[in-house]
């Protein structure tokens, strides 16, 4: 049986023919007298390792100047609209967006840097699709508690760090705490413990945010609203208080405030000011119930970086005070 290492050095070999050099899988097949349904499993494989990283530049970008206007018109850093097929339904238009923000991570992260990850829908869709890429001395960071009466273990937060630990090579920590504490005092007190405080100053300090804006009544909805994670009070009170969104579990009205809405007094993710100041706070987003929640964290500055799909970024154009004719 062949080693790891000959198929990583043959596999190596076979793409830098084909993608250096041009030859095609015939030529390959002849040249190193492999069949020419191995050259194919090689380059396979080669792709699906993270040896192989393809990048696709549109110079005819017909939605530069939507993503240069909303870039604009918010301030932000990066807009990122990805063209998605509109007549299959949101749980695809998520799965392209997902891709995507994948792709672009590994442009961005670099050796030893930080990166703090809130747990949800849009940010499991991503690990799923993660390429393969070592990145020496990377920190993943959960930016927010996940345990609930419901569901006893961590599983779902923790799959989601290992996923991206795995793919980088990265070590991980998770924080070990419920999504919602009961009362306010006991967060109070578990958060002046020195093992959770040191995973709070990771936070505090990551170099790259990842998060998506979290909606109950989104075409796929928000894990933390579909699983248990809020009582029909915790519901009640929060369309008492006119919230549209969350980021991290922490909840935000249409202007921005969050500071008197009561459940976040008890929500275990950060300061919603933590978004401003991080150096990159990179947004995901897919689905167009969540334009209320999206727009308003826009308009309220949680966002410096924004990855959209074409149908949601449509209808942000129209909330600019726009018309689709415009375009």
């Amino acid at each position: 049986m062949r080693s790891q290492e000959s198929i990583y050095q043959e596999a190596l070999q076979v793409a830098t023919l084909y993608y250096y050099h041009g030859l095609t899988t015939e030529a390959i097949a002849k040249e190193m007298n492999f069949s020419r349904p191995k050259v194919s499993r090689l380059l396979s494989h080669a792709r699906q390792s993270g040896m192989v990283e393809i990048r696709i530049v549109n110079v005819e970008n017909k939605l530069l100047p939507l993503e240069q206007s909303i870039k604009d018109h918010f301030g932000l850093e990066n807009v990122h609209i990805v063209p998605v097929p509109k007549l299959l339904g949101e749980m695809v238009w998520l799965e392209y967006v997902a891709q995507y923000a994948a792709n672009y991570l590994n442009e961005i992260l670099e050796p030893g840097c930080t990166l703090a990850v809130a747990w949800g829908t849009t940010i499991s869709e991503i690990a799923v699709h993660l390429i393969p890429k070592r990145m020496p001395g990377i920190t993943i960071v959960q930016m927010n508690g996940s345990g609930n009466t419901y569901t006893p273990d961590n599983r779902y937060a923790a799959n989601i760090l290992q996923k991206f630990s795995e793919n980088y090579e990265a070590s991980y920590l998770l924080f070990p705490v419920p999504t919602f504490f009961d009362y306010r005092e006991t967060k109070e007190a578990l958060f002046r413990e020195r093992s959770i405080k040191k995973i709070i100053e990771t936070q505090n300090n990551a170099d790259i945010l990842l998060y998506s804006v979290g909606a109950v009544d989104a075409g796929v909805p928000s894990h933390i609203y579909s699983s248990g994670y809020l009582e029909p009070e915790d519901i009640q009170s929060l369309e008492e208080q006119g919230v549209v969104g969350d980021l991290a579990t922490v909840f935000f009205r249409e202007d921005g405030t969050y500071k008197d809405i009561p459940i976040n007094q008890r929500a275990s993710g950060p300061s919603l000011e933590l978004y401003k100041k991080a150096p990159r706070a990179i947004c995901v987003v897919s689905g167009r119930a969540k334009i209320h929640g999206l727009h308003a964290a826009l308009r309220a500055g949680y966002v410096k970086e924004l990855i959209v799909d074409e149908p949601t970024a449509h209808l942000l154009w129209q909330r600019m005070g726009h018309s689709l004719d415009d375009l």
